[in-house]
């Protein structure tokens, strides 16, 4: 296996050319919805559950979403449009024709999954400047953590559709580890009241330091604990990463 080189920009450069051009008919994927959501969960629970660890439930959740909709963004990105690319498309094999590798045609996709993740996480953060819930310029520090998360999702999601049969089996992806890690990961209510073996599990959940890290940026309440959030999103990141191309290179290399 060889290494990814810069060539995988071009391949970044590609996707993000495609976006470009279709990124209506996206909007409503990395912006609507997460705002539907917001607004449903902030302003309709809200009503009911008060203040939640000493802020309201909609400035709870709103980081919450942030980096949720950044993982979604970038797993959407690295299952549906891998695979179309790899297997409808014949995008991949077009590439590798090219000279080049392999290697750099993945690192550009999980690349532009990151991508994706920073996009959606830059559109709902403006959105909730202009409500006045971001009070803090220590909000700088979401992008850093929109791109972690969204590098170590897109990386899984790589991994998963190195070995997936079908376009159908992404159904078990989302359903059975996104969807739910959605809801153990401190988004929507405390993991404080979990019991202390859930908390541990939640502890090792890579949203759970995404979404650590964007709470904690909106609040003003940066420390250098959340350095340990931001090393085990790189070391998730890596891993994935690195059996990503493994996986990857088996799969179009016959």
């Amino acid at each position: 296996m060889s290494r990814p080189s810069y060539r995988a920009w071009f391949v970044w450069q590609r996707d993000g050319d495609v976006f470009l051009r279709l990124w209506r008919s996206e909007a409503a994927g990395f912006l609507g919805e997460p705002l539907f959501v917001l607004a449903a969960m902030g302003f309709g629970l809200g009503a009911y559950i008060g203040q939640v660890n000493g802020q309201s439930y909609l400035s709870f959740i709103a980081p919450g979403i942030i980096a949720a909709y950044a993982m979604f963004g970038a797993s959407f990105e690295c299952t549906y449009g891998s695979f179309i690319r790899m297997e409808v498309q014949r995008t991949f094999e077009a590439i590798i024709a090219t000279p080049l590798e392999v290697e750099d045609v993945i690192a550009g996709e999980i690349l532009w999954g990151a991508t994706r993740a920073l996009l959606s996480a830059m559109a709902l953060l403006v959105v909730l400047a202009v409500f006045g819930l971001v009070a803090s310029p220590w909000a700088v520090l979401v992008p850093v953590a929109a791109v972690f998360t969204g590098f170590a999702f897109a990386s899984i999601s790589m991994v998963f559709t190195a070995i997936v049969p079908g376009i159908n089996t992404f159904n078990y992806y989302f359903t059975l580890f996104i969807t739910p890690m959605s809801f153990f990961s401190g988004v929507f209510f405390p993991l404080s009241g979990l019991p202390k073996v859930v908390q541990w599990l939640a502890w090792a959940l890579p949203l759970t330091h995404g979404v650590n890290v964007v709470r904690a940026a909106l609040r003003g309440a940066a420390t250098w604990g959340l350095l340990v959030d931001v090393v085990w999103l790189g070391v998730v990141g890596a891993v994935a990463f690195w059996l990503a191309l493994v996986l990857m290179r088996r799969r179009l290399i016959k």
